[in-house]
Order: C-alpha cells, then structure tokens, then sequence
C-alpha cells in the first residue's frame, strides 16, 4: 500500500455546498477525525483572497490555517488548494513546517502557462505542489502530451488527473493514465480525483489501482460521503474500506463514519449531492456543470429536455461556463417546443397500413425517375418529400424543417400538405401541423438537423414499420448533389457529414426497415 495514498478534500470541494461555513468547531473536529483515520493528507480548504472567518475553510495565509491544525497530526499531511488568479502568491509565506505542507493548484486549458509559472513560485517558496488541470477530458491527446512536457520541466511534487465534469468512463481512463505513466518523470506523484456524475467514482478508483504502476506513487481524492458540489465525488469511507481490504492498508474508518454522523449528513439538507440525472447529462457531453444547474433552477425541465439543450451546446462553450449563453438557448427551446401528439395521432391514423416513399431532392430522382415512376404506378404510395416541392411528382405531404427552404413554399401553404417544425420562423399561431422540432432533432447520437433523418424519426414516431426511400444520394464532390441547382449551399458539405448521416441511419435502422428505392451512399 506505500505507494498509494489517499487525501481527503471535504473541507475544501465539500464547501461548494455551504459555501464552506462549517464552523469553527466542525472544521477543528473533522480534521481531528481524519488524522485519527490515519489518511494520508487532508486538504483543508481555499487559499484565496477573502476577508478571513474562523468558520469557513478559506484563508488568506497559512497562519490561519495553523490556527486549526491540532497538535498531534500523527502522520497525517495537509494542504489547501488555489486558483493562480483567485489567490496573490505574495502572501503565501515561505514553507516552516508549521502550517500545510502542499500546495494544490488549478488551471485551465487556455491558461495553462499562466497557472504553470504560479506553481513554480509555490515551489520556489518550499512547499510541495500538487498542478491539478481542471477537465483533462477536455484535452486532446496530443494536448495532454505537450502539458507533460512543460510539467516535466518544473517538476512539481505531483500531476492530478482530474476528470472536473465526471465524464469519466474506463477506456477514459485506461488511455490517460497510459500517456501520464509513460511520459511523466518518475519522480512525480499521480494523483486522481473523480467526481460522481456517472456513479463511476468509486469503480473507476478500483480500475486505476488496479492499473497503476507499481513502481509509480499516487495520490487519490476522496471525501467523506463523497460531499463536494452535486454531485458530488469518491466516498473515502468506501476507498478507505478497499484499500485495507485488498491493498494492506490501515485507515480506521470508524472516525470517518462518525464525522459523517457528526458534521456531513445534516449538510445533505442544503442540497442533497449524488447522484443525479440531469448532471449525468452534464458528463455525457463532458460539460461544465454549471449548464446542468442552470436548467435545473427553472424547475420546469424535465431530465429529456435538459438532455436536448445540453447536447446543442457548441464544443468552444463546454469548459468554460456562459450564462448568458445557456440562457439564450433556454428561450430558443422555450420557443421551440410544442405539444404536437394530437398531430402525431392524426397522422398514425392516416398511414396507418400504407406504403411511404420518403422523396428527397437528390438529383437520383431525375436520372433513375423510371425506375421511381414503375414503382409509384404499381405501389400507390404516399409520397412525403423533404424540404423541397418536386416537380415532376404529386406528393401527398411537404415536410418541412429548414426556414429557407420554408421560404420558397410559402406562397403555396393553401395548396400543398405541409408538415413544419418548430423551429421555423414565423408560424401562425393557427397552424395545425406542427412538430416538435427538439423530439426530431435529438436523440442518443447527438443532434442532427438533416431534414431526412427528421421525417424518419417522425415516421417511427408514427410507427410505421418500413418506409421507401428516393433521392437520399449522400454528398459527393463532384457532380450534382440536388436535383435543382437553387437548392445549392454556400456551406459545401462533403465525406465528413455522409459519415455522421450514415451513422443516424444506420442506428434508425434498427427501429424501422429502409428500403432505397434510387442509389445512395447510406445504402450499405
């Protein structure tokens, strides 16, 4: 067990709930339960700069901190954590042995040289130091490996994997620890630290002892309960159970479980961390969790929406938290979402037990048109084109869902069926046939907005169980993608977005049978 040891962080990420006004007391006794638990190092709060209270764990300096510290630590270690530009490294004194031993300090991706010279002045002071980049799932491999470098030139005391938004899986894991492993000095520590997004903390610290080197030190984060914001993090009752089980360790569990009957229960009834679905959802996506809050305030969401509103956040906005910017897409969905079962029941009764022939406007519906006339003529389908009026077929219904598109159908809305989403502009409050736009869009893949892979979805809605399917060509470079030139784009779209296509239908394939009736690249 020497090689891994274990630090505990409620005082420090458990403050998120109570905005870390434990009390002068609970703070002295928590920590006094956990040296006698033997743990390894106990983080006991936020360096910033604040106006200090003995009741909250956040100092300005490591005297305050000596303050609380009992005298017999036992072997126990302490350390506090700090945000490069939230806390003046001016007023961190230089190391004595008095007070914490380690420093823990974060960044970001896009400031990670700033937050990398703030370590090495926290090193210069004397203290071991601990670099934390907040949401490694976040990087990219290549970005992980250039971090590693720059580490490996200041050598802190350790390097923290931490999966910040819980999105964290094995593979996950299995693939960052094997970069770390094999590119970090040997000399500096691995730390994890995980949060409970997924209810995978306490599996996924079992998979990293289990993977680690033995020759390697580690550090992992836990805290009692697993208290920290929602939803919360590794219980150390639990890792501290394991580790004596399978690891020699020799923690005494009994002082954690009373500082857990003592102090940490009753705090659940602020707000009651675990785990929870909505901030599941938030690590799905690998999202800053603020997203997941944000939606959960306006108390009228339920776990589905949230999911649709999640997955249309853009990939620049996912780390770093904009309010204003969950807000706005708050009210586009607002706007967006309608209550269209009376249509969808209608229409079930309408097709029910005919043959569709889905009409796209490839330009396969020109140069194979005989072979789509012979199969209309003895068929007698009903034809349902997408985002487009075709010239040379009667088709029974227009399902539309692009406002350009809808733009140049307007002047016909009195003689053709259409069948509109939400999210086109402009709808009359009178119209009958429109469809919830965010139930077409979304599922389990992801959003997509391709007008095709929409109208198949509304068909499974309608629960048809086969469907026919002409023009559907796929995007090519050369040649013509439409049957008419209008329908041309600016945005060219090639071999990239036929891939993300084939991949929706060949997951809607398994919900209903598509059968091509013209040539086309999602065929096989």
């Amino acid at each position: 067990m020497g090689n891994i040891k274990l630090l505990d962080c409620t005082l420090r990420d458990g403050g998120y709930i109570n905005n870390w006004e434990f009390g002068y007391h609970t703070i002295k006794d928590v920590i006094r339960k956990l040296v006698e638990s033997q743990v390894d190092y106990v983080e006991v709060g936020f360096l910033r700069n604040c106006e200090y209270s003995k009741d909250a764990a956040v100092f300005n300096n490591c005297r305050e901190i000596h303050n609380i510290l009992p005298e017999n630590k036992g072997n126990t270690k302490f350390t506090a954590m700090a945000l490069h530009n939230k806390y003046d490294i001016d007023k961190l004194e230089d190391y004595d042995g008095k007070s914490i031993d380690a420093l823990r300090i974060t960044f970001h991706d896009y400031d990670v040289d700033e937050g990398l010279r703030y370590i090495e002045k926290a090193i210069g002071k004397g203290y071991k130091v601990f670099a934390n980049p907040i949401n490694i799932m976040g990087y990219s491999d290549e970005m992980i490996l250039k971090l590693l470098e720059k580490i490996n030139r200041i050598k802190p005391y350790a390097f923290s994997i931490v999966d910040t938004f819980g999105s964290m899986m094995k593979e996950d894991l299995m693939r960052i620890y094997s970069m770390v492993e094999h590119n970090l000095d040997q000399s500096i520590v691995i730390g994890l630290h995980l949060h409970e997004n997924l209810a995978l903390s306490f599996a996924l610290a079992q998979d990293f002892i289990a993977m680690k080197s033995g020759g390697r030190q580690c550090v992992i984060d836990a805290s009692m309960l697993g208290m920290g914001r929602s939803p919360g993090n590794l219980c150390m009752e639990l890792i501290m159970d394991y580790m004596n089980k399978t690891q020699g360790g020799i923690y005494n569990v009994n002082p954690v479980l009373d500082g857990i009957d003592d102090h940490i229960a009753k705090l659940k009834q602020i707000e009651p961390w675990g785990y929870n679905t909505a901030y599941a959802l938030s690590a799905k996506f690998n999202l800053h969790r603020n997203y997941a809050e944000f939606l959960l305030g306006k108390g009228r969401l339920r776990a589905k929406q949230i999911n649709q509103i999640l997955a249309s956040i853009e990939e620049g906005k996912k780390t770093a938290y904009d309010e204003s910017y969950i807000e706005d897409l708050y009210e586009k969905f607002q706007n967006h979402e309608i209550d269209d079962g009376a249509l969808v029941e209608r229409l079930k009764e309408q097709l029910e037990g005919r043959t569709i022939l889905v009409l796209a406007p490839g330009a396969s519906i020109a140069g194979q048109k005989s072979k789509i006339d012979a199969f209309i003529e003895k068929e007698k389908p009903v034809i349902i084109s997408a985002n487009f009026l075709p010239e040379a077929y009667d088709q029974d219904y227009v399902f539309c869902s692009n406002a350009m598109r809808y733009e140049g159908l307007r002047d016909k809305k009195n003689e053709i069926k259409l069948l509109l989403t939400s999210n086109l502009p402009d709808l009359s409050e009178k119209e009958e046939a429109v469809l919830d736009f965010a139930e077409l869009s979304f599922d389990e893949l992801g959003t997509c907005d391709n007008c095709v892979i929409m109208l198949l979805k509304l068909l499974i809605r309608l629960e048809i169980t086969a469907v026919y399917v002409a023009g559907f060509d796929g995007y090519r470079e050369e040649g013509d993608n439409y049957v008419h030139s209008y329908m041309l784009s600016q945005h060219t779209k090639g071999q990239e977005e036929n891939i993300r296509i084939k991949k929706y239908v060949n997951e809607l394939k398994k919900k209903i049978r598509i059968i091509f009736l013209t040539n086309s690249v999602y065929e096989k």
